[in-house]
């Protein structure tokens, strides 16, 4: 099993707005493409500035299937994210194999 991670660090006015989008939107449509079989939205309790961090993980079954994911469908989805929180967020993505 494939882990992408999506680390975001907001500024903390967003904050309420962004987890309600991700919720009620944004997971949902990524989870949609069928590149993913589930996700969670995670917040990092330990926080080193003034910004809110939060990772989204989502979980597929192959390499394969994320790489489709990154080439047909993460390009309009970080559009969207962009159109709505411009220039008061901050992510990094890494990608993880589950080992057990």
């Amino acid at each position: 099993m494939i882990l992408y991670n999506v680390t975001t660090s907001l500024e903390p006015s967003i904050a309420e707005a962004w987890v309600a989008y991700m919720r009620d939107h944004h997971m949902a449509e990524v989870v949609g493409t069928g590149c993913f079989i589930r996700s969670q939205l995670l917040r990092l309790l330990n926080e080193e500035d003034d910004g809110v961090t939060y990772a989204a993980q989502y979980f597929s079954i192959s390499l394969e299937q994320l790489e489709a994911y990154q080439l047909h469908f993460a390009p309009a989805l970080r559009q969207e994210m962009d159109d709505k929180f411009a220039g008061k967020y901050h992510s990094f993505r890494t990608v993880l194999e589950v080992v057990e």
